[in-house]
């Protein structure tokens, strides 16, 4: 196992290279490539990725606390029961990646693109989904309490059994969507009513 600290990495190409079971402590990578790498058991702590390319890497149960995945891109990637808590992924591309049993616990998704992902019966939690691309995603009986969801894009999202308790929904075509067994507020519940035209007193 190895451990890299404090150490700051631009434009460097990591593609191919076996980077498992390592330790990553307050580095920064910027426009990094990480093509078909094998970063599985990976750990990073406040790590800072900009604009990076992990196409084809493999992060299977790779574990990431406080860092920041800014506008990078996982296409193809799989992230096979790996760990998010309290990241920022902001403008991340994942379309195409292999997301099972992920968990995203707290932090920021905004502007990301989650198409096609499986995120069934997840513990989503509090979690920033601001204008995120769901589009095809499955999100049946996830927890989705909390969750700023405005103006995120749900065409064709499967949202049976979702709990929406709390999630802010603002900037969503609510007529879209297919909620059954979904559970709602009473606001949210006003809201989808009125969306489809009924006078709520």
């Amino acid at each position: 196992m190895y451990q890299y600290k404090d150490q700051e990495y631009d434009t460097v190409q990591f593609d191919g290279r076996d980077l498992r079971y390592g330790e990553l402590i307050s580095c920064v990578f910027t426009r990094c490539t990480f093509m078909n790498t094998e970063m599985d058991e990976i750990e990073t702590s406040n790590c800072r990725f900009i604009e990076c390319d992990f196409r084809g890497a493999t992060l299977n149960a790779s574990s990431h606390t406080e860092s920041a995945f800014e506008n990078c891109t996982f296409s193809g990637a799989n992230l096979f029961v790996s760990k998010f808590t309290s990241c920022k992924m902001t403008g991340s591309d994942f379309s195409g990646a292999q997301m099972d049993g992920i968990s995203m616990i707290g932090g920021d998704w905004s502007y990301t693109n989650l198409r096609h992902i499986k995120l069934g019966k997840q513990d989503l939690r509090g979690i920033r989904f601001h204008e995120v691309d769901f589009s095809d995603t499955d999100l049946g009986k996830a927890d989705l309490r909390d969750c700023d969801m405005s103006r995120a894009t749900l065409t064709r999202t499967k949202l049976t059994g979702t709990d929406l308790r709390g999630a802010i929904l603002d900037g969503i075509d609510l007529k879209s969507l297919d909620v059954k067994g979904a559970r709602m507020d009473r606001e949210q519940a006003v809201l989808f009513m009125r969306s489809f035209g009924a006078k709520v007193d």
